[in-house]
């Protein structure tokens, strides 16, 4: 066993940082840097928000030590193919990642590893090689969709263009991982909920539209039985949402969202003063769903924000469902 350090920069932009590390990544880890540890795994955590590993190697000096290793989020990476049964304690593995920029004993970022057969796992969103979409065609928008990661990450750099308010300004240029809402297992809201690159159920009934997205057990229910939304309601995570079809397109209004610190998307907040109209279609070949939202926000938007994005039909893809664990949310606070 051996552990080597390589000073191959890489290009990674900001956002992609901000997004493969979700979120602290781009304080913590140098990711111009990749260094690659070969070793045993002694520890495999399978938790929300984040998975944790620890390996142990040999130092360049000869002293053995275990390599602790964080990865992504359970919801993320079982759709990419890491699974809780992925590992075991006692394998040999090889693991590629971005070290700490506090020095080589502390915590590094895992991008992916391979096993000793020659197998590879990712162990964040930006790991290479990443599962594409199977060849099922859905029938409707019921079922299960996946949103490949670049659709997450062209919302999330494009914020950098929004014609926002001075508020708004501020907000995205003090923004800083004190603010990041998953530290305190609070989920993002529409419409990054949306295109978050996990698995999403549309369960359609007679009276509603239901959402299950698996980070951190969102939920989110649309109204279909006509009425509006109510007057003075409670502001809420998701916010209240009514809906109705236009031909084979679900429309969907939703208001008094509850203030959020990335509620418009990573690193961008919200005020109870949100609102999002979201269109979903099926796309001609079946294994697509169109999605396009408007987004207002007086209080940080200038004028709205719209995007567009494709998610992929994975009948297949089984949710994680797990609850985000205070603990594990909290690490990175005290792993710097």
């Amino acid at each position: 066993m051996k552990r080597r350090m390589h000073s191959l920069v890489i290009v990674v932009g900001l956002t992609l940082a901000a997004v493969s590390g979700a979120h602290h990544s781009a304080v913590m880890f140098d990711t111009t840097q990749e260094i690659v540890v070969e070793g045993v795994v002694t520890r495999y955590e399978w938790r929300n928000p984040h998975v944790y590993m620890a390996v142990e190697t040999i130092a360049e000096n000869g002293e053995i030590f275990e390599q602790q290793i964080e990865a992504g989020a359970p919801s993320i990476l079982n759709p990419l193919g890491l699974t809780p049964d992925s590992l075991m304690s006692g394998e040999r593995v090889t693991v590629f990642g971005n070290p700490n920029k506090g020095g080589a004993e502390r915590i590094m970022l895992g991008k992916y590893l391979r096993t000793e057969d020659g197998s590879q796992l990712p162990l964040n969103i930006a790991a290479p090689g990443i599962r594409t979409s199977r060849d099922a065609r859905a029938m409707s928008l019921e079922g299960t969709w996946f949103s490949p990661v670049n659709e997450l990450r062209g919302f999330v750099r494009a914020r950098n263009t929004w014609n926002v308010t001075e508020r708004g300004r501020i907000a995205r240029d003090t923004w800083d991982i004190s603010q990041a809402s998953y530290a305190d297992c609070v989920p993002v809201t529409a419409p990054t909920l949306m295109v978050y690159s996990v698995a999403t159920t549309l369960e359609i009934n007679p009276d509603t539209v239901v959402f299950d997205v698996d980070w951190m057990t969102s939920r989110r229910v649309v109204y279909m039985d006509g009425r509006g939304h109510p007057e003075d309601g409670e502001l809420t995570l998701q916010g209240h949402s009514i809906g109705h079809w236009e031909g084979q397109t679900l429309v969907v209004d939703t208001v008094q969202f509850a203030e959020h610190s990335e509620g418009i998307t990573l690193g961008f907040p919200s005020s109870s003063r949100k609102h999002t109209v979201e269109r979903f279609s099926l796309a001609g070949d079946g294994r697509h769903m169109n999605y396009e939202v408007v987004v207002e926000d007086p209080d940080y938007l200038a004028e709205p924000v719209i995007y567009t994005a494709q998610l992929e039909y994975q009948p297949d893809l089984e949710p994680t469902r797990l609850a985000c664990d205070m603990e594990t949310a909290r690490r990175y606070l005290t792993d710097e």
